[in-house]
């Protein structure tokens, strides 16, 4: 009787971790699936959040363009991607890598001014949310011509956006961050 005992003792442990490994095997599979897509949900929602940031920045610069001297804080988290002040063309552009289609790939979609480009590139895509401000205002960083790079980060930018005046009949919009 001993014997038939500690047989069945070892047939327990087997049965165990042959139990455990199908488990783990269900969850992996589960998770395979399902990462992708919350990935793709997650980044739905920063690219949602980044055209909203750039909704906010467009209504303070149509706020503050019309009196020299105004000068307003926007406070910027940025998740995911990066948003790239492009004063030599007049342009502020937000630019994510996504698993998430945002739009048909080579359509642009205008929401309000801002203009929404979807780059499939193999299993990503490439997807650029821009205002352009060419011929309306002279956009300037750090009261230079040039332009920077905001990137992810977990701390939270402060952007300084001032009107400096008009300049060759456009209005000068500066902006300052740290």
């Amino acid at each position: 009787m001993v014997k038939i005992y500690s047989n069945y003792k070892g047939q327990v442990w087997i049965e165990t971790v042959v139990y455990t490994l199908i488990a783990f095997a269900i969850l992996g599979a589960i998770l395979g699936f399902a990462k992708p897509k919350i990935e793709q949900i997650q980044d739905k929602s920063i690219i949602e959040q980044s055209i909203g940031m750039l909704e906010s920045i467009d209504s303070i610069i149509e706020e503050i363009q019309t009196v020299q001297g105004n000068k307003r804080e926007i406070e910027l988290s940025i998740k995911k991607g990066s948003l790239n002040i492009d004063a030599p063309n007049d342009r502020i552009i937000f630019e994510i890598e996504s698993s998430y289609t945002y739009s048909e790939p080579g359509i642009t979609i205008k929401k309000g001014s801002i203009n929404i480009d979807d780059e499939k590139i193999g299993k990503i895509n490439k997807i650029n949310a821009t205002l352009n401000y060419a011929r309306k205002y002279n956009i300037t960083i750090n009261n230079k011509d040039g332009s920077e790079v905001l990137t992810k980060s977990s701390a939270t930018y402060k952007l300084f956006v001032s009107n400096n005046g008009k300049e060759n009949s456009l209005t000068k919009i500066n902006f300052e961050y740290s």
